[in-house]
């Protein structure tokens, strides 16, 4: 039996699941799960193709969950609080979980970029902070900043 996944084949998540209006800019994107085809559990690892003009996600940071993204193709703006930098195909970053520095990256350019995103999966406690926008997410899902769900 083999063991190599075919990219054509894994679970794919394109568009954006946040709620309205906050999901415009994340839109023009797909990520192709690639650990989900591998059948891995505590460990995400997707293959995101960013359009012209898309998002990542809004900008974020996780209480439990670490993140590491590797740009495989095109050029990227990782966007934190107060700094932006470009990203080209070689580079790489990572996101410690509890660091409010929020984090995503914008594809600025004219042609799509491929990422490698890889992080923790499965974790029931994990929060995320969106600091730009009044959202909030849990395992129960989206809320406003004062608790109110989406």
């Amino acid at each position: 039996m083999t063991k190599k996944i075919d990219i054509a084949s894994a679970p794919v998540s394109a568009g954006s699941r946040y709620p309205e209006p906050l999901a415009s800019p994340c839109r023009n994107k797909t990520r192709h799960r690639l650990a989900m085809a591998a059948g891995l559990k505590q460990i995400g690892i997707n293959l995101l193709v960013l359009d012209p003009g898309a998002w990542s996600s809004q900008r974020h940071w996780h209480t439990q969950a670490e993140e590491f993204v590797y740009v495989l193709e095109g050029e990227v703006v990782l966007v934190t609080e107060g700094s932006e930098e470009v990203l080209h195909a070689g580079d790489c970053a990572g996101f410690l979980p509890g660091d409010p520095d929020g984090h995503h990256l914008q594809n600025r350019s004219g042609a799509p970029a491929r990422v490698l995103e890889i992080g923790s999966a499965g974790l029931r406690n994990d929060e995320t902070t969106y600091p730009d926008v009044d959202l909030h997410a849990s395992a129960s899902g989206y809320f406003h900043r004062d608790g109110t769900p989406y």
